[in-house]
């Protein structure tokens, strides 16, 4: 039998696949274990310690009948929203720029990245000292002499996502800046100069013939983008811990909050449940495209 037959693929780099089996076995009993011990303990009715006393989909009717529920729901997709389309567009803008070769690239690429180093605790702190309207932004601008001067939106129901919003752009858009940034320093150089013998305009070059050559880019940008907003909670809780009342409240709090505070596991175990749906909605759709695609070619 050749070497290269079932055998001799099965023994091939065999130091390689032994030196993986811890990592196998973690991901295997670790995470997949574990989601399905949430998903199986969600149809229970588990309160201080899980009890397989099973109550079917009463769980989940209670979940969505829970105002506090919908409200962070309602508030992860402005969240959301707001984050995927200024991050993305902001980064893509940032990325265009420095692909221009400008002085000082290193310097200013470091600028742009050095926010996602920090916490999110970190982050949702300092965005607090500077939306305050004691001593942040509005106190400065008042102290210039625009005594009307009103910006307070930690204070305000109607407008808190959106200072949220504010502080995860700051953290997270150098990220995708440098993202995109790989993938324009991907693009060959020979299609830059043939658009310009074409005479075709640079905004052009880049709505046109850039951006579509950079799918994988973005649809690998995008996932991890969507993972991090599906995650949302330590920006909430060192900015507004949730409030004014409930108005900043998130699905990860809500699990965190009915796991480890009301002490009622059934009902957190259907939060944590519908998260991870929400995780596999972007998961499934990226795995099948990118290698979907990949084994059809």
């Amino acid at each position: 039998m050749s070497a290269d037959g079932p055998p001799g693929r099965l023994f091939k780099n065999i130091s390689a696949k032994i030196a993986s089996i811890p990592m196998i076995l973690t991901a295997v009993v670790v995470f997949l274990g574990g989601t399905l011990w949430t998903v199986i303990y969600s149809f229970t009715d588990s309160k201080l310690l899980p009890r397989l006393n099973f109550v079917g989909l009463a769980q989940y009717e209670r979940l969505w009948s829970t105002p506090r529920w919908i409200v962070s729901i309602e508030n992860l997709a402005i969240y959301g929203i707001l984050s995927l389309i200024f991050s993305f567009v902001i980064g893509f803008l940032l990325a265009a720029l420095l692909d221009q070769q400008i002085r000082f690239e290193n310097t200013f690429r470091t600028i742009f990245l050095y926010p996602f180093a920090l916490s999110f605790i970190v982050t949702g702190l300092v965005w607090q000292w500077i939306l305050n309207p004691d001593f942040g932004l509005q106190h400065i601008i008042r102290g210039l002499g625009w005594e009307n001067f009103t910006f307070n939106p930690l204070y305000d129901a109607r407008l808190v996502m959106f200072g949220i919003v504010l502080a995860g752009l700051w953290q997270g858009t150098g990220l995708i800046m440098c993202l995109m940034l790989a993938g324009l320093r991907g693009i060959d150089e020979d299609i830059w100069k043939a658009a310009r013998v074409e005479g075709i305009p640079t905004w052009k070059t880049y709505l046109f013939i850039v951006i579509p050559m950079m799918r994988p880019v973005f649809v690998t940008t995008l996932v991890i983008v969507m993972a991090g907003i599906v995650k949302l909670y330590d920006l909430v809780v060192a900015m507004t811990a949730g409030g004014p009342g409930t108005a900043s409240e998130v699905p990860a709090k809500y699990v965190y909050e009915f796991m480890f505070r009301a002490q009622n596991l059934g009902q957190g175990f259907a939060a944590s449940t519908m998260m991870l749906l929400s995780v596999a909605v972007v998961v499934i759709p990226w795995a099948y495209l990118e290698f979907g695609g990949k084994r059809r070619g």
